[in-house]
């Protein structure tokens, strides 16, 4: 059932040979993973590295960890199903970011046609708190903060375009293209042009200008995708063209 990992990003290909093994039925919800120090063994891999991709799934709500008793498999709710089969299609990053503009671009216009109070607010809690990680000397930056922040503040724009259908497909995405955020923001630039065109989105969204909401925008994520493409490539790996996420 477990099979022993190679070389590579560990923490993704545990999550994925752990997704694999639930999704071909081996494990069933409810039902509890081998013992730490035993799965590590068999996958080849450490028990550090081990837990941290449990723990991330665990924050995907793919399992549980119970301290003392054992990891054992969630059972999913239908936004996790659609994730994980997202997930594991190795979608490129260009689909994934034409997919993006496609979704983002008309719920920011609709987020500034609508200006929910309630949406505006959260919208703009998001935004400052994203600012203000941002704004960090960058020696002391986590990066992993500003990118969970990054995601948030993309979310807020989507939940208050008042669409529940788009919230739910974004959502998807958002979870995949978290930890994309973190490495694209540490490009070296990114930071400060990113952080120039979150204010334009936000204040056109704030401000009631559709138009100018979708246009920043979209050139928001264009730019996002160049630079994420740009640290691809530097990588020097065409296997790193595919996101393979388990979140």
């Amino acid at each position: 059932m477990w099979q022993h990992l190679g070389s590579g990003s560990i923490r993704e290909r545990i999550e994925h040979q752990v997704l694999r093994v639930i999704e071909e039925g081996r494990l069933k919800p409810g039902e509890r993973l081998p013992p730490e120090r035993e799965l590590a063994a068999t996958l080849g891999v450490s028990r550090p590295s081990l837990r941290e991709a449990l723990r991330f799934l665990q924050s995907r709500g793919v399992l549980s960890i119970r301290h003392g008793v054992g990891v054992f498999v969630e059972a999913p709710a239908p936004q996790d199903r659609l994730y994980s089969a997202t997930a594991r299609q190795q979608m490129t990053l260009e689909e994934l970011f034409a997919m993006r503009e496609v979704l983002e671009v008309p719920a920011a216009q609709w987020a500034a046609e609508r200006r929910d109070p309630d949406g505006i607010e959260a919208l703009t809690a998001a935004y400052e708190s994203m600012q203000d990680i941002a704004a960090t000397d960058r020696a002391r930056l986590d990066f992993a903060e500003l990118g969970a922040a990054d995601a948030r503040f993309h979310m807020a724009i989507v939940d208050a375009a008042g669409n529940r259908f788009l919230q739910q497909t974004l959502g998807v995405l958002q979870r995949i293209l978290a930890e994309g955020m973190e490495t694209t923001l540490t490009v070296p630039g990114r930071l400060e042009r990113s952080r120039a065109e979150h204010e334009r989105i936000f204040t056109a969204i704030v401000g009631g200008d559709p138009g100018a909401a979708k246009r920043h925008i979209g050139t928001h994520i264009r730019n996002a995708r160049k630079a994420a493409m740009g640290r691809l490539a530097e990588a020097g790996s065409e296997a790193g063209r595919t996101v393979q996420h388990a979140g």
